[in-house]
């Protein structure tokens, strides 16, 4: 059996990886998912967080996801998010930007709908912000 697994990670707008992994973590709907090559077919949600590929040369990429949906099939991971950006691409102070304009607005608006749709950027900021918080411009992906 081979000890890799082909991954493409595709969001709306561009192609964010294609390559070959050891280990790949997802953020699927009820929660986190560890893919190793030969893992059982599967279809998902994507939920908000971060996506993690390990390549066989042991280096790592960590993507932001939102949105989407995911297949695994034992020699194949597939990626479909709605929002992808790779993690070195976040910048804290556009995130930090955003949630005070988000913030603003919820705090300004009553339209039910408008603070759902509020709150679920908020929710994503979030994640973004922990993201920048835990791997940081200076490691290499």
């Amino acid at each position: 059996m081979n000890n890799t697994i082909n991954v493409n990670v595709v969001s709306i707008s561009e192609l964010l990886f294609s390559g070959e992994a050891k280990f790949v973590l997802l953020p699927a709907e009820f929660g986190d998912i560890g893919v190793l090559p030969g893992h059982v077919p599967l279809i998902s949600l994507i939920r908000t967080g971060m996506l993690k590929i390990i390549c066989p040369d042991d280096t790592e990429h960590s993507i932001f996801v939102a949105g989407g949906i995911l297949e695994v099939q034992p020699k194949e991971v597939t990626v479909l998010a709605d929002t992808a950006v790779m993690a070195m691409e976040l910048d804290e102070e556009k995130i930090i930007e955003a949630r005070k304009k988000a913030e603003e607005v919820l705090r300004n608006n009553k339209d039910r709908a408008d603070i759902a749709s509020v709150e679920m950027e908020l929710n994503m900021l979030a994640v973004q912000a922990k993201t920048v918080r835990k791997f940081g411009k200076a490691r290499i992906y």
